[in-house]
């Protein structure tokens, strides 16, 4: 359901409307996709900031449509259907959102990559909060996993599988690319300040605030979503941030998250946490995976250029060393 939440700054502003140099505060909420999606505006216009809003989760909406791998009807789950059997022709955003995570899979030596599905489904995480596979079961998945199964061809603009078995997971970029979206659609309708955050996780800063260099948003403590480690003020700039603590189990005294490295088909260790500061959300979210599953020494030397990236490692024993990426 959506909410509004309008709040008038100064007084004899019923119609809406601001006096010059004043200016509104709007907040607006909508569950798709698996995730809350809000959106904080500011502007002089109320009836253009709420066009405007309703403009952006329509955005969602759309990209739920096209792009989850819950609905048998979406785009996304036609190519999972059919790719194994034939090449499967897409619209042109989905052909190039496909290319963009090939292109991250190969910057990230292969531990981003999309098509983890069958790893996600055998350890309980497609549906559920998680369970201890067999053995044989993860060998079983792992071997329809790799992007190099997806094959794009420009020309004719289909997607088709090398192999059997073969399944897109859209959970590594999906809330990245809606928040770009949303981006999109606010701009295109003249809203200059506005923060939008997908699940708290995939966050787009436009502008700031009136009379802020920019939105201070927090990173949460990964062992305490009460406290937050480390505070990052963003100006036209996204963030995005991967933990162990958005879906887990404990088994066997270890906690098993679900961030797969798609390598050994096992859950990444050794790390609570990564937030990544980029240009756009679709690259903040998509460099999270390698970053938390390479370690910290590798996000360091491989981190692209002008990315920020804040990281808390170690383990239970231990407990959580975070710190900026130099």
């Amino acid at each position: 359901m959506k909410q509004i939440v309008v709040v008038l700054f100064l007084g004899g502003l019923a119609l809406g409307v601001c006096r010059a140099g004043e200016l509104l505060r709007l907040e607006s909420s909508l569950d798709a996709m698996g995730s809350p999606y809000s959106v904080v505006v500011y502007g002089e216009d109320r009836v253009r900031m709420e066009a405007a809003v309703e403009e952006a989760f329509e955005e969602v909406r759309r990209l739920d449509r096209m792009l989850s791998n819950y609905r048998p009807d979406s785009e996304w789950s036609h190519v999972n259907r059919w790719g194994a059997e034939r090449p499967v022709r897409v619209s042109v955003e989905l052909f190039e959102l496909l290319r963009a995570c090939q292109e991250y899979s190969r910057r990230s030596e292969g531990t981003f990559d999309i098509t983890v599905g069958p790893l996600m489904k055998v350890w309980g995480f497609y549906k559920g909060s998680g369970h201890l596979p067999h053995r044989a079961e993860v060998r079983e998945a792992l071997a329809r996993v790799g992007y190099q199964n997806v094959v794009l061809e420009p020309v004719a603009r289909t997607v088709r599988f090398a192999r059997a078995g073969v399944e897109m997971d859209p959970g590594g970029i999906g809330k990245g690319y809606a928040v770009d979206r949303m981006l999109a659609a606010l701009k295109e309708a003249g809203i200059r300040r506005a923060l939008i955050s997908a699940g708290g996780s995939s966050i787009y800063a436009l502008g700031a605030p009136p009379e802020e260099p920019g939105w201070k948003v927090k990173i949460r403590d990964p062992l305490d979503e009460s406290k937050s480690v480390a505070e990052a003020t963003l100006r036209d700039e996204s963030m995005s941030t991967s933990g162990n603590y958005e879906k887990f189990f404990r088994a066997e005294g270890q906690i098993y998250s679900h961030i797969m490295d798609p390598r050994t088909g096992y859950p990444a260790p050794g790390m609570f946490s990564v937030s990544v500061i980029a240009p756009r959300t679709l690259d903040s979210e998509a460099w999270t995976k390698p970053m938390f599953i390479q370690g910290r020494d590798w996000a360091a030397k491989n981190k692209p250029a002008g990315f920020r990236a804040y990281i808390c490692s170690g383990d239970l024993r231990t407990g959580p060393r975070c710190a900026w990426l130099p």
